[in-house]
């Protein structure tokens, strides 16, 4: 018999907390009745009204809300598998992830309505999409308004997926320039959301502010788990660190996710004040590294909240290890890990020939577990690359302690993590090295104290070329989303340097930036 469907958990919820108010969006405040009501209702109409099928692919870009938050929970009752887009992606590369995941209808709101409709417009490709959905207030190119598609379903349960049955697709940075679509089935996201459950206190009581962009899968737990469990859904569209706090004080928030970066931001805010934060029990981080300075701070500030870090991927659904507030309160040496492995994960370090090394001793940390994705979207080559010998690589090196706490101590694929979001070097390198007057490129990560890593271009120029950062910076953003552009450009004379394989020695390049400061992932 199966169990692992959000059925099982969304559908007791709606009923055994009808008339509570469990959903606040500026002046919109629904219960829990209201909302499985439209979400029912939705599901209907992708169906009924615009001819989407189970297993069809829908895309969603806006910022966050309760619409977003329904559209999810759509998905996850069989309305579609759902493709939540990276509010930054360019206009070449919205149109290649449109394209190649083959999404029949996509949810807009005012916001990036001309975007979209703009990349699809100027894109050389097919356009897949024959219904676009205009979320909210204001206006934009579409032709369905998202209130008139709730009116015309009816609100009728569907009939449970499969848990094997996909639900998610959703797309990570590719160090072959072109991003990679995660496949993720029902079976995998329930297992990360009991993963999640087990550290995190989701229950009625609790009030949970969605302020991480809702297309990260950092904000997963968040999505599934406080509705599930009859807690309240709070909604900020877009991280402001001044709004962040007005509504942490006037809703009495208890639980966040936040990358280091946004809770650095909110600290040094000029509003902000120790007891505006009062209300918080638990906030989970990750993506990025945690400035100690910051982590210091908050735990001087706030000795009583139950701070958590999470490490993982996409890929994963997106948790596999979970550093806690015990592990906090221990301090030392573990706030400098990534926790230890979650229920039924199991990590393996291993060498460059696959063999298992002893604790201690750095290698690319490999795993297993349920919440793996099925695959990458039409992509065989990457999928059986990444899961050599039943174990998923996951291109960063680390090692384990005695104790069995994970970490991490480079990335093996040169991803630089900057704010919480990945930038894989290879994809801007590629763009940059497209201008004819570049001879040599790369693109490494170098600290900042506002991003955690920022990411750095050193570019050897050909003979007679002449370029500027101002000009390297605007073919970036010509092509690839505005968080990858290189915040610093350094133009050398002299040749990179290089291994006996001929390929640019990163970790010499990177190693004066670096120098006495620690190099980790959060």
């Amino acid at each position: 018999m199966k169990e692992l469907v959000y059925h099982r958990l969304l559908l007791p919820a709606l009923s055994n907390y009808a008339t509570k108010v469990g959903f606040v969006d500026g002046d919109y405040r629904g219960t829990f009745e209201q909302h499985g009501d439209r979400v029912l209702r939705l599901t209907d109409s992708l169906h009924k009204e615009l001819g989407l099928s189970s297993g069809d692919r829908f895309a969603l870009m806006a910022t966050n809300s309760h619409q977003y938050l329904e559209a999810y929970h759509a998905a996850y009752l069989g309305a579609g598998v759902i493709n939540p887009l990276n509010l930054r992606l360019a206009g070449k590369e919205l149109a290649y992830i449109v394209q190649n995941s083959g999404c029949e209808v996509a949810f807009v709101d005012s916001f990036f309505a001309e975007h979209f409709h703009r990349a699809m417009e100027e894109s050389e490709g097919e356009n897949p999409v024959r219904h676009t959905v205009l979320i909210g207030d204001g206006d934009g190119p579409h032709d369905v308004n998202y209130e008139d598609l709730i009116s015309a379903g009816e609100p009728i349960v569907p009939d449970e997926p499969e848990e094997d049955d996909p639900v998610v697709l959703m797309y990570t940075g590719g160090t072959t320039g072109l991003p990679k679509g995660v496949l993720l089935e029902h079976r995998a996201e329930m297992l990360n959301l009991y993963h999640i459950g087990s550290q995190l206190r989701f229950d009625p009581e609790a009030v949970f502010l969605h302020q991480t962009p809702m297309f990260h899968a950092a904000s997963m737990g968040g999505i599934l788990g406080s509705p599930a469990s009859g807690g309240t859904s709070v909604f900020i569209p877009i991280f402001d660190p001044g709004g962040v706090l007005d509504l942490i004080e006037s809703e009495q928030v208890t639980q966040t996710v936040m990358v280091p970066t946004m809770i650095g931001m909110l600290l040094n805010h000029d509003d902000f004040r120790p007891e505006r934060l009062a209300s918080l029990r638990e906030l989970a981080y990750g993506a990025s590294p945690m400035p100690r300075a910051t982590l210091d701070k908050l735990q001087e500030l706030y000795p009583d909240l139950e701070l958590s870090q999470a490490y993982g991927m996409t890929e994963a659904s997106a948790v596999l290890t979970w550093l806690g507030p015990d592990d906090h309160r221990r301090g030392g040496d573990l706030l400098g890990s990534a926790g230890r492995a979650m229920p039924g994960v199991v990590l393996s370090i291993q060498g460059a020939d696959g063999a298992e090394l002893p604790r201690g001793e750095s290698g690319e940390v490999c795993a297993k577990a349920g919440n793996f994705m099925r695959e990458y979207w039409r992509n065989e080559e990457a999928t059986t690359d990444v899961f050599r010998d039943g174990w998923y690589h996951t291109g960063d090196a680390g090692y384990l302690d005695d104790e069995g706490y994970l970490f991490l101590v480079d990335r093996v694929k040169d991803m630089i993590v900057t704010g919480g979001e990945n930038v894989y070097s290879a994809e801007v390198e590629a763009v940059i090295a497209s201008d004819p007057g570049v001879d040599q490129v790369a693109v490494i990560g170098i600290p900042s104290e506002q991003w955690g890593e920022q990411v750095h271009a050193i570019i050897v120029p050909k003979s007679g070329a002449t370029l500027t950062e101002d000009g390297i910076k605007a073919l970036c953003k010509e092509n690839i989303a505005g968080f990858k552009v290189p915040k610093s450009v350094e133009f050398r004379d002299e040749p990179l340097p290089l291994s006996g394989a001929l390929k640019v020695l990163k970790k010499e390049l990177r190693k004066p930036y670096w120098e006495g400061k620690e190099r980790s992932v959060g």
